[in-house]
């Protein structure tokens, strides 16, 4: 997983107001909260914490001006402007480094399956139990050589080593169907039958 460390100031002002001239001053507003603590609302440098956010679950060290040491947080909900690109606003949690979460985690398909067949997927992340400091960027699913008929579930997936599923191992992620054929048969009998109708003519 990736690691960023953000530099923050913490925040005095609330409302819709403050926090549309923390972006004008080109900041990100947050919260940060867990573990039974007060929340910290907080100011973000707003271009960093963009292009942070773009991955997912990324493990963020957040230095705190009067703050001993860095706290470690996850993004937990990202509100993003609906026309440019931009964050409105981050909550984010606070962990700590020996424990486990619970996280949605993309889902990469490699390989092919076999001719003639198609993929319906059925999940494109997986929710596991991680430890915070070392969520998996993804998930491996390979489809080499996987006939019509075939089913991938969640029991039949490999997480790295302290990683285990958080959703029933029964649930489905992939199946294998035939590819769709075309019925040409109707339509060349019809180009059949209007060719006939032209010669009588």
């Amino acid at each position: 997983m990736a690691d960023v460390t953000l530099t923050a100031t913490t925040r005095t002002e609330f409302g819709k107001g403050a926090a549309r001239r923390l972006r004008r001053a080109g900041q990100t507003p947050a919260v940060l909260y867990g573990h039974g603590t007060q929340p910290v609302h907080l100011a973000l440098p707003a271009r960093e914490t963009f292009l942070a956010l773009r991955q997912a679950n990324v493990l963020l060290h957040i230095t705190v001006e009067g703050e001993k040491k860095p706290f470690l947080a996850l993004p937990k909900q990202i509100t993003r402007d609906p026309i440019l690109p931009a964050i409105e606003h981050v909550d984010l949690v606070l962990i700590t480094a020996g424990e486990k979460v619970t996280v949605d985690v993309p889902l990469l398909f490699t390989g092919d399956v076999e001719r003639g067949a198609l993929v319906n997927h059925d999940l494109s992340t997986v929710s596991v139990l991680a430890p915070a400091t070392d969520i998996p960027t993804e998930v491996e699913v390979s489809l080499e050589g996987l006939a019509v008929g075939a089913q991938i579930t969640v029991a039949d997936l490999t997480f790295p080593q302290g990683v285990e599923a958080a959703v029933d191992g029964d649930t489905l992620v992939v199946s294998v169907v035939p590819a769709p054929v075309a019925d040409l048969g109707e339509s060349a009998e019809g180009e059949t039958e209007a060719e006939g109708g032209a010669e009588s003519e």
